[in-house]
């Protein structure tokens, strides 16, 4: 199994991608999406470098299944209208790739990745180099992505013997069936 992990951002997206075998994880590749050479104000512009960049990802290295970070509003709506549009460009390139999308927290991969929530970015770093027996520390971006990807590894599985246990399924009411809704 192998697990593309997507950290998004519009100046920056990073993105992570592991392999899974059993409990073993082992690092494929990490790095970020730049729109920063773009002018501030040219927003579709930048979704595309983030939508044609993630579909990239998903051609070179062939994930199975991805996982996004939700994004919450923060102090600033504007910023955070901003960085949901990103997040936007980024989901719609991995599902338009038909690609699973897990999504999850901050607070969710923090836990998952260092045992507690509130972790800084420095120890969600050292963690991940940890768990990947990487020589060095990851970027922050890269480092977030990849702390998607192995919370994903993590819970993809007790996820899926819940669904299995008590028959859970997507729900399709409210959902686009061929672009008109149902």
């Amino acid at each position: 199994m192998r697990i593309l992990g997507i950290d998004p951002g519009l100046q920056t997206t990073g993105f992570g991608v592991v392999d899974v075998a059993g409990h073993a994880l082992s690092y494929v590749a990490s790095g970020v999406i730049k729109t920063t050479h773009l002018e501030l104000g040219n927003l579709p512009a930048r979704l595309k470098v983030l939508y044609d960049g993630i579909r990239e990802l998903r051609q070179r290295y062939e994930p199975d299944e991805a996982s996004v970070e939700i994004v919450f509003v923060n102090v600033n709506p504007q910023a955070t209208l901003l960085l949901g549009q990103a997040r936007g460009a980024c989901v719609t390139a991995l599902v338009s790739c038909d690609l699973p999308v897990a999504e999850y927290t901050a607070l969710q991969m923090k836990q998952a990745i260092t045992g507690h929530g509130r972790a800084a970015k420095a120890q969600i770093q050292e963690m991940v180099k940890r768990l990947l027996q990487l020589p060095a520390l990851p970027r922050q971006d890269a480092a977030d992505a990849l702390g998607l990807a192995i919370t994903h590894a993590h819970a993809r599985a007790s996820m899926n013997k819940l669904a299995e246990a008590h028959g859970l399924q997507r729900r399709t009411s409210g959902m686009y069936r061929g672009g008109r809704s149902h």
